[in-house]
C-alpha cells in the first residue's frame, strides 16, 4: 500500500531533499509574509510525512489519508516552528506529523468515544509527557490526575476509552512455535464445565508421557521457561528440547 510511488497526486520518488541551510532561509522568508517559500517549505519536506506513516503501515489505513494527515502535521510545525531554538525544523516536525496522524487514527476508531472523554484523555496524554520530561521517569495516574486537576478513576477511565481495539488473532507470545494469540488467554466463565472435562484430559494425557517430556511440559506450559532455560536445566540442547516437546504436544492432542 504504501509502495506505491502516487499518493494523493504527488509523485514521491521525485519529493525533493532541502539542505538546511535552504531550509532556514526560505523559513525566514516564509516568517516574513512570503507565500511563495512557506509553499516550497512544505513541499520540501514531504518526504518526512512519507517516511513517518511507514510506521503504521500495519493499520489497514488508506495510505491516500493517512499522507494528507501527516501533510495537516507538517504545516502546523512549519507555522509554529522557532528558527531562535536552534533545531533542525525535521526534529520538530516528525512528532507533530506523528500526533497528528495518531489523532486521526484515534478520533476514527471503530469504536465511538465522546468528545468530552477524548479532551480528557488528551490532557492526561499531554501532561504524561510534561512530566516525563520534568521528572526523568514515568509518572503515576495520580501524578497526571493531579497535573490536570481530576479524578484519578477518570483519567483511567479516559485512557482506556482511548485506546486501540486488540485483535483475537493479535499474537502475545512466540518462542520458535506456534504462536499464542489473544483469543487463547481469552476465556467464558460460564464454561467451567467444559473447562473441567479438558483439564481431566490433560491430566490423563501427561500421564502418558514419559518423565523427560512431562517435564519439559510442565517447565513450559506451567512454569513458563523458555525451550533454552529448559534445556539448560535437563541439560540437552534446545534443538532437542524442541523435538520432545512437539511429540509431547501431538500426544496430548489426542486427548484434548
Amino acid at each position: 500500500m504504501l509502495n506505491k510511488v502516487e499518493i494523493c497526486g504527488v509523485n514521491t520518488s521525485k519529493l525533493p531533499v532541502l539542505p538546511n541551510d535552504q531550509v532556514n532561509a526560505l523559513f525566514i522568508r516564509a516568517q516574513a509574509g512570503d507565500k511563495q517559500a512557506r509553499e516550497e517549505l512544505i513541499a520540501g519536506n514531504l518526504r518526512l510525512v512519507l517516511s513517518v506513516i511507514q510506521r503504521f503501515n500495519n493499520r489497514g489505513e488508506n495510505a491516500d489519508d493517512l499522507f494528507q494527515v501527516g501533510c495537516i502535521g507538517l504545516i502546523k510545525a512549519i507555522d509554529n516552528f522557532d528558527l531562535s531554538q536552534g533545531v533542525r525544523l525535521s526534529t520538530y516536525a516528525v512528532p507533530m506529523i506523528i500526533g497528528e496522524i495518531r489523532r486521526y487514527l484515534r478520533d476514527n476508531n471503530s469504536i465511538r468515544v465522546s468528545r468530552s472523554l477524548r479532551d480528557i484523555a488528551y490532557k492526561a496524554l499531554q501532561a504524561r509527557d510534561a512530566l516525563i520530561s520534568r521528572f526523568s521517569r514515568e509518572p503515576k495516574i495520580e501524578e497526571i490526575a493531579k497535573e490536570i486537576d481530576l479524578p484519578a478513576e477518570d483519567v483511567v477511565f479516559a485512557l482506556d476509552a482511548i485506546a486501540e481495539p486488540v485483535s483475537l488473532f493479535e499474537p502475545v507470545y512466540h518462542d520458535g512455535g506456534d504462536p499464542i494469540y489473544v483469543m487463547d488467554q481469552v476465556c467464558d466463565e460460564k464454561q467451567e464445565e467444559k473447562r473441567w472435562l479438558e483439564s481431566l484430559n490433560i491430566r490423563e494425557g501427561l500421564s502418558k508421557l514419559g518423565d523427560r517430556e512431562k517435564r519439559i511440559i510442565n517447565l513450559r506450559f506451567f512454569v513458563g521457561k523458555t525451550q533454552m532455560e529448559v534445556a539448560k536445566e535437563i541439560g540437552i540442547s534446545q534443538a532437542q528440547v524442541s523435538r520432545l516437546e512437539k511429540g509431547a504436544l501431538l500426544q496430548l492432542r489426542k486427548y484434548v
